[in-house]
């Protein structure tokens, strides 16, 4: 009797459990499983069915099946057909979780967001971790993709615990590409939870300059966070660190021209790595011997090497002339791992061929990519006559259309009594000047009519010199588009200090090398004191001889770890699978004679 009574109570307890269990999901709605019938055969269910609301699962179902099998398409046509009215809540999630990921197969993000905001997703967290994760997932890649850096990487962490396996494995990883992406201003931990973690671990490996000094601030940090995720599974780009810095460099050499054309640029880049090599010596390092070689005396390259290898010469940096590093590249193998500080034309060289050099085109991508950061999106270009222009106009024209922008105008600057014609000719006024006097001969002169520019154009691609740069403001102002934001290279700096050169770029924003940025970098200060150019705009090349010096012991890294950067002082410095090293830059703009750094943006 006893044992019938507990049956009997664990019956009544079972069935109370199963009640309280499937209260939730009757009010959510039940969310649509992995269906055994095909597209059609869902599809033929939604037409049978006696009520819309059966009709509508069933077409989600059939929507995601095809979305699953790979038919974005197909899926995007049958979500239009599913009313969000007639789903409960967890479908609608459900629902919006689909639509979003159809967003982003369609590289819309901001459409994906824009799904990921409707209201049933508040109750996301009452649905079962898998629904959790699908839409944390795809929340987390639109908001990476709209350049909401942060914010995606704190949607990661937050459905980290829900993860295992490999999906853990690979946001665990996406985490920290997020976190470390980040400008070093915004890497400021006000938390002690996870993300702050995170934080606080991409800036200490950010801060630290050698590789050994970046082993000891991940092992410092390890000690402090002991129970923290990166502790406990420590990022794969970080463990790369690690092995990279128990393999220190013994010997270097630095292949540069004293003599003839380029010896002056040889100079500055000699200069600037030994000024590198000195602060690590001061710093307590052991940096390795440096060889020095005189390219403008080579008779041959291959001599060359064999010198090189028979003096214990582990890398080289160099050559600089581009003649030299063509050759090079053209090699099926290099007898030494070589830093050219030139490109070659071509795509492809040899394995052991690196190459690093202040390229204009960077600085064209670095422009479009601020402008899409400051959310702008129809570009007029002007850029210099000749190749180095074209280079230039290719570069920024290619990763702005690759990227959504327009381009409505494009005018090549040359003779400076052409300038204001060909600014008339690109805001389209000599047309309106047509218009206002065809206007006051229809009406009378006593109207005044004022020409009116084109308003399509959100702003304008400058690359030009200092003192073509000068006089292209001022005539903008003069032309009625002086409120048309300007955004340009490095070569409209001059870093001379010249006031009044300055006021007349005013408003004009650029990027700039790091180095002529911060005029209080305890390098540079050294560096200007005994060399006073450097802090004029021979600084460039100072920055390009302190990052080669740098980025020699840490060529593997770049190479094995793509996503990987180097904070330098000709820019932030990553790798692209050819190995040739690109810059990003900060950015300032010129504001009443004085140069203000502007705030960086997530890229």
């Amino acid at each position: 009797m006893i044992a019938c009574l507990r049956l009997f109570t664990a019956l009544c307890l079972a069935a109370l459990l199963a009640a309280c269990a499937s209260s939730p999901s009757s009010s959510l709605g039940e969310l649509p499983r992995t269906p055994d019938a095909s597209i059609e055969q869902l599809l033929e269910k939604a037409a049978q069915s006696k009520t819309p609301e059966q009709a509508a699962l069933f077409r989600l179902s059939a929507a995601d099946l095809a979305y699953r099998q790979g038919n974005a398409g197909q899926s995007a046509q049958i979500l239009q057909q599913v009313p969000m009215e007639q789903l409960k809540p967890g479908q609608q999630v459900f629902a919006s979780t689909l639509a979003a990921e159809l967003a982003m197969v369609r590289n819309q993000p901001k459409a994906a967001l824009t799904a990921l905001s409707h209201p049933s997703l508040q109750r996301l967290g009452e649905l079962p971790v898998e629904q959790q994760v699908r839409t944390g997932t795809v929340h987390a890649r639109a908001l990476e993709a709209d350049g909401q850096t942060l914010a995606a990487a704190r949607e990661r962490i937050f459905i980290a615990p829900m993860l295992e396996g490999e999906a853990a494995g690979k946001n665990h990883e996406a985490i920290w590409t997020l976190i470390a992406s980040l400008p070093t201003d915004q890497l400021q931990p006000t938390t002690t939870d996870d993300l702050g973690g995170w934080m606080s671990l991409a800036l200490a490996v950010k801060t630290a300059g050698t590789l050994e000094q970046q082993q000891a601030a991940i092992d410092a940090w390890r000690a402090q966070n002991p129970k923290h995720p990166a502790a406990l599974q420590l990022p794969l780009p970080l463990t790369k660190l690690k092995e990279l810095a128990s393999q220190p460099l013994g010997k270097i050499a630095l292949l540069l021209p004293q003599d003839g054309q380029l010896a002056s640029v040889g100079k500055a880049l000699r200069e600037g790595f030994m000024a590198a090599h000195y602060q690590a010596q001061q710093a307590g390092q052991k940096p390795p011997a440096i060889v020095f070689y005189d390219s403008s005396k080579l008779t041959s390259m291959d001599e060359f090497y064999r010198k090189a290898q028979a003096d214990g010469v582990q890398l080289v940096v160099g050559p600089l002339e581009k003649p030299l590093v063509k050759q090079l590249s053209a090699r099926p193998q290099l007898p030494i791992t070589t830093l050219a500080l030139n490109y070659s034309e071509g795509e492809q060289g040899p394995a052991q061929l690196f190459q690093f050099g202040l390229a204009a085109e960077d600085e064209a991508r670095e422009v479009s990519r601020r402008a899409r950061a400051d959310g702008l999106h129809r570009a007029a270009i002007m850029v210099p006559k000749g190749e180095w222009g074209d280079r230039v106009l290719r570069a920024f024209s290619q990763d702005w259309q690759a990227n959504g922008g327009s381009i409505v105008a494009t005018e090549r600057v040359d003779q400076p009594v052409q300038l204001a014609q060909q600014i008339a000719d690109m805001f389209q006024l000599r047309q309106s000047e047509g218009r206002a006097k065809t206007l006051q001969s229809t009406v009378g002169s006593q109207v005044a009519a004022q020409p009116s520019r084109r308003q399509d154009i959100e702003f304008i691609f400058l690359a030009a010199t200092p003192q073509q740069a000068q006089q292209i403001k001022p005539t903008l102002n003069f032309q009625y588009a002086g409120d048309v934001p300007v955004y340009a290279t490095s070569h409209v700096f001059s870093a001379s200090g010249d006031v009044n050169q300055y006021n007349d770029m005013n408003g004009v924003r650029f990027c700039e090398t790091p180095w002529l940025l911060d005029a209080n970098d305890p390098l540079r200060k050294q560096v200007t004191a005994q060399w006073p150019q450097a802090g004029g705009s021979l600084g460039r090349l100072y920055a390009m001889g302190v990052d080669a010096y740098r980025l020699a012991p840490r060529l593997g890294q770049l190479k094995a770890l793509p996503d990987s950067r180097i904070e330098g002082q000709s820019g932030s410095l990553g790798m692209t699978q050819n190995q040739r090293v690109v810059r990003q830059l900060p950015w300032a703009q010129f504001v009443n004679g004085q140069v203000q750094r502007l705030p960086d943006t997530p890229r």
